[in-house]
Parts: C-alpha cells; structure tokens; sequence
C-alpha cells in the first residue's frame, strides 16, 4: 500500500514508456501507479476515437511519501518523513462505524441487448474472413451525476467479491474501486510470469449443483479453446523478452473458484534476456492478451471499431515497482470507475468472442460479470 507522492511521471501516450523509463532509472525506490489501455496507441501505432470521461492519463506512476507492507505476522511502515509511529496509530484508530453508505445509482448501459447480438454477429464475421481469431469484446455500463463514497463502495466491494489482486485507488479526485481476480504480470528476479484468465462460469448455492458448474468449466472445449489462444499469444508475447527455450506454461485449464464466479486461469513464465528494462517488458506484452485476443494488432482495430467507449483505466494494470525492480500488476477487471468531479460513473464487463460465441450466451456471462458491482451499487 502507498499514498502520498514525492514525485511521480504523468503522461498519455506518445513518448509515456520512454518518460517513464527514465523515472524509474533515476533511483532505486518504491514505485506505484498505473498503465491506462490506450497506451496501445503509443506500443501498437493503432488510435482510440471514443469520449472517455472517467479521464485517467494513459500513464501515472509515484514514488509515494508512505509505503505500508503487510507481511505474514507483522506491518511494515515505511515514511518519507519518519512519522512510522504516528501512522502506525492513526491505521489502528480508524473506526469501521464511520463508513458511509452511498446512494442508489441508476445505471444504463451503453449498448443494447439487441445491438450488442448484431455487433457479436459482425465480429464473428471478422473471423470468418480470417481478420482475427479470437477477440474481447467490452461493453459499458454507467451513470450520471452519481454520488457514492468511494471507501465505503470499494469496502462494500470486497466484502462481496474478495480477489486476490483488488486495488483502491485514487488520484485527483478519480477513483479506480478494483476487485481484479487476474494477475498481469509478476517479475521476481529473472523470472516473468502472466496468469491469463479465459473461462467463466456462474457459481451456484446448492454444492451438487455448484461441483457440477466446476467440472463443465474445466471440461469445455469452447472455454478451453479460448483460454488456450490467450496462452499461445501469451507466450509468443514472453519470448521477445526472455531466453530462448525458457518460456513454458506453469498450468494450464486451472480451475479457480471465487464468490461470484468459477475461472479458468493458466500460468505462463520465462526468464527474462539481459538487459531487459520496465518499458521493454510492457512493449512487448501490453494490452494483455486476456483483453485484447489475437493478432493482437487487428484486434485492437476492431475494439475500437466496435466499442462504444474509450477503456481508458479499464484493461490496463496497477502495480508497483520494487527498488530491486521486481514487480507485479493487475489486470483492471471488475472494476468501478469514479470521476467525482463530473459526478460520472462507469464500469465495463466482456466476453472473449470467437467463432464459436453463441451472442445470447455472451451477454449472459457480461451481465453475470456485472452482479457483484450492480449489488454494491444497489442496482436491481
């Protein structure tokens, strides 16, 4: 956990990796901050013509005044200042009764059922064509002159669907309210590792019936296909940065249960070449092929093409950097995002797409994936 900033790089994309490679250079130091989707356009030569209004720069990154690191049996402080002590008793003193309950929202969403069936339908026909293979396709929900208190909705938030790569996080008066189940990318000395997930299913109250939901996940070949395409992109992203014959898949079609959702994640590493610095890795391997699909070039065209609204924080990634320059970040999935100036917000849910996507189905599983954010928003 950071907060506070002693410096920080902001950018949106053009030169922003180059910009940021040079702030991370500049000391061996703590590191947090954010990779925003449309850095695509800076890595890919591709462009984004949607309105976004949550309004997140394509890239911000902090060394923070305060970092907190919670080990197994002990929290450590670690403060620009030397006031370790005084913030160690102010976390301890915080009272859980002092939250505050936001309001009732009212969410709309910006693609139909009966428009988001035809887009499906156009996608599936890219395919067919041989344009692409595979593609996600997202959709956005959202409200206008919302006011919620973006503590108490990202308490609320865990407290329904804890995962294991949530994140708060604030800037300027936007907030990203993340419960991501899904690891980007962790670098630990000279290994690099990604967990794609591509494979969902509903969880389910009575235990038969949930056990029989986890088998037919791990059994289906339309969810095995889809996880195994992100894997091969996965990997063909890993080899541009690591030694030749090292990368390999850890697991693959691992079954994960989490409150909402059964998931199937695989786990792909490699040992990372010479040489090899921050701006590098995230060239060869942003966006994450879990949002994008494949070749992931094409793809990028057509999200674009077909998405209502600019992703902007939205399949990107938040994470630290450590003063080794280890690493690890997120994929912004299940997520709500906050812009409490302009009293705007949003969210976004998809669906990997390939020619086997039943388009019923697919809207199916972005609204299940909506569930947990609608209940903490007290949308019915």
């Amino acid at each position: 956990m950071a907060a506070g900033a002693v410096d920080f790089v902001a950018m949106n994309a053009g030169h922003a990796l180059e910009q940021l490679q040079r702030f991370i250079a500049s000391d061996k130091r703590w590191i947090f901050g954010h990779l925003g989707y449309d850095l695509k356009n800076e890595i890919e030569n591709v462009h984004s013509s949607h309105e976004e209004l949550i309004q997140f720069p394509d890239l911000f990154f902090f060394q923070p005044e305060v970092v907190i690191r919670l080990e197994e049996s002990e929290m450590i402080i670690e403060a620009e200042t030397g006031d370790e002590e005084k913030i160690f008793h102010e976390i301890v003193s915080v009272n859980d009764s002092s939250r505050v309950d936001s309001g009732a929202i009212h969410i709309h969403n910006r693609i139909g059922k009966e428009e988001y069936v035809s887009i499906i339908q156009k996608l599936k026909a890219h395919i067919l064509r041989g344009d692409c293979y595979e593609l996600n396709f997202c959709q956005e929900f959202f409200s206008k002159g919302a006011t919620i208190n973006p503590l108490t909705t990202f308490q609320n938030l865990s407290t329904i669907s804890p995962n294991p790569f949530s994140a708060f996080y604030k800037l300027n008066g936007k907030y990203l309210l993340c419960a991501s189940p899904e690891r980007f990318l962790k670098k630990q000395g000279k290994t690099i590792l990604s967990q794609p997930i591509k494979g969902t299913s509903k969880r389910m109250a009575d235990r038969r019936a949930d056990d029989k939901q986890r088998l037919e996940l791990k059994e289906s070949a339309k969810e095995r296909s889809e996880n195994v395409m992100v894997v091969d992109l996965v990997r063909n992203d890993l080899s541009k940065i690591c030694t030749e014959g090292s990368v390999k898949v850890d697991e693959l079609y691992g079954i994960y249960s989490f409150p909402q959702v059964h998931q199937m994640i695989s786990t792909v590493s490699g040992e990372l070449k010479d040489d090899i610095e921050f701006a590098d890795i995230i060239r060869a391997t942003f966006p994450m092929g879990s949002m994008t699909g494949a070749p992931k070039k094409k793809v990028l065209e057509l999200i674009d093409q077909y998405e209502k609204t600019k992703r902007g924080i939205f399949s990107g990634a938040v994470g630290y950097i450590d003063p080794e320059g280890d690493f690890d970040f997120n994929v912004v999935i299940r997520s709500i995002m906050y812009n409490e100036p302009n009293k705007y917000l949003s969210f976004q849910t998809g669906s990997a797409i390939t020619f086997y996507s039943d388009a019923e189905k697919e809207w199916e599983e972005c609204l299940l994936k909506a569930q947990a954010i609608k209940k903490v928003l007290q949308v019915e």
